[in-house]
């Protein structure tokens, strides 16, 4: 499995200015790409293929006036971006075929030296190293600071180096891990042990154990921070140096919950993966709950990443992981009896079961429900639940519960 392990980056003023000159020409690529395949596209010609972009748009450019400047980047940078335009238009046919499932993606956009993500890529082609002294030398720009927070399971294959919105810069390494080592270091759990997940608002999980996770609301908690911060914005001249400054005070602030919503997520999806042999989750339909009045927090909770997290981490530890299907009842239905006592609105945290009398909490019961779901999935051998009432869109079977796989 390849995995990506992010490492904060301390460039001295050269360094950011050497980044910026390769930012720059590989956004330049980037666009001479998308501009030469519209324009075969308008005459009905066939697309330029790589080789010929890459000729034109490097080789030979880099002996004109108007893009002299190009050699003073890396090549290997210019060949990424061209690779970049390529996987973009691929994926965008792809979409339009069918063959890539997901949301319809859009016909790949020029970039702009304005976009609150810049990023450059290097392949062992460009010749970078991790130095003895444990700084990232890249050609062209010098040995950089690195903050090491832990050390490299493997030799990376490529580095991508990307300053975000708030001014920060990182490298990224592409890792290939070996599954029998991961294994091993984060050892087995229980045969036996699994777990069902209840994601919800009023508590971010509650699981099968009785366990419920508040939720952090990072986003809520900050909300005074960035109306002030966002106020300042507004009132500054455009265009003005003031402007930005106040602009990448907003962009740290909203970094600061970005990144303890993620290290929330990881905390919580590593302690689970570690301490079950087989998760169950259900498959919300976050899009479509966005929508509604409760979009705000539905998108401070993060669900889609958290159980994202999940998927991979239960394949490179070798964990089972079911999705339990949106449509399953696991809120109206008993789990002690089976018994389905319907829908109930949203107000009602405790319910009393009309077939068998048992008092239930509403989040620890749905929990149960997803347990007993996914276990039926991953044939851990536990029980099925009893009675589970009529089956979705007139079903038969558990056809509405498939197991996760992690998104190439």
């Amino acid at each position: 499995m390849q995995l990506r392990y992010a490492f904060r980056l301390d460039p001295t003023p050269g360094q950011r200015s050497a980044l910026a000159r390769a930012f720059g020409c590989a956004r330049v690529v980037y666009n001479d790409a998308i501009a030469a395949r519209e324009q075969a596209r308008a005459a009905g010609r066939p697309f330029p293929t790589a080789a010929v972009l890459s000729r034109t748009l490097i080789t030979e450019a880099k002996k004109t006036r108007e893009r002299s400047w190009l050699g003073e980047v890396s090549a290997v940078v210019l060949q990424q971006a061209l690779r970049d335009v390529e996987a973009a238009y691929r994926n965008f046919f792809a979409s339009r075929t069918g063959k890539r499932k997901g949301p319809g993606l859009g016909a790949p956009r020029f970039r702009s030296r304005r976009d609150a993500r810049q990023a450059v890529r290097f392949t062992a082609n460009a010749r970078w190293k991790i130095t003895p002294a444990g700084r990232l030398n890249l050609p062209k720009i010098g040995e950089v600071r690195v903050r090491w927070s832990r050390a490299l399971p493997a030799i990376p294959s490529s580095v991508t180096v990307v300053k975000d919105a708030a001014g920060r810069y990182f490298a990224s390494f592409v890792i290939d891990t070996d599954p029998e080592q991961d294994r091993t270091r984060l050892g087995e759990p229980a045969p036996d042990s699994a777990v069902g997940i209840d994601l919800g608002l009023a508590h971010f999980a509650v699981l099968s154990d009785g366990t419920k996770i508040d939720s952090p609301r990072f986003l809520r908690r900050a909300e005074k921070k960035l109306k002030k911060a966002q106020r300042e914005l507004s009132r500054k001249q455009k265009g003005s140096s003031n402007r930005e400054k106040a602009r990448q005070k907003v962009a740290r602030a909203h970094a600061k919950v970005v990144d303890a919503r993620r290290e929330f997520h990881h905390q919580l999806s590593t302690k689970l993966i570690r301490e079950n042999q087989a998760v169950a989750v259900e498959d919300l339909a976050v899009s479509g709950l966005a929508r509604a009045r409760l979009a705000r927090s539905i998108h401070d909770a993060g669900w889609s990443r958290f159980v994202h997290m999940l998927a991979y981490k239960a394949q490179r530890y070798g964990r089972a992981l079911a999705k339990v299907d949106r449509f399953e009842p696991t809120s109206q239905v008993c789990s002690a009896c089976g018994h389905r006592d319907g829908p109930k609105p949203l107000t009602v945290r405790e319910w009393t079961c009309t077939g068998c009398g048992t008092v239930h909490d509403r989040d620890h019961n749905a929990a149960k429900n997803v347990k007993a779901a996914g276990l039926a999935v991953t044939a851990c051998g536990a029980q099925v639940r009893p009675d589970p009432g009529p089956a979705p869109r007139d079903e038969a079977g558990s056809h509405g519960i498939r197991p996760a796989t992690r998104a190439a």
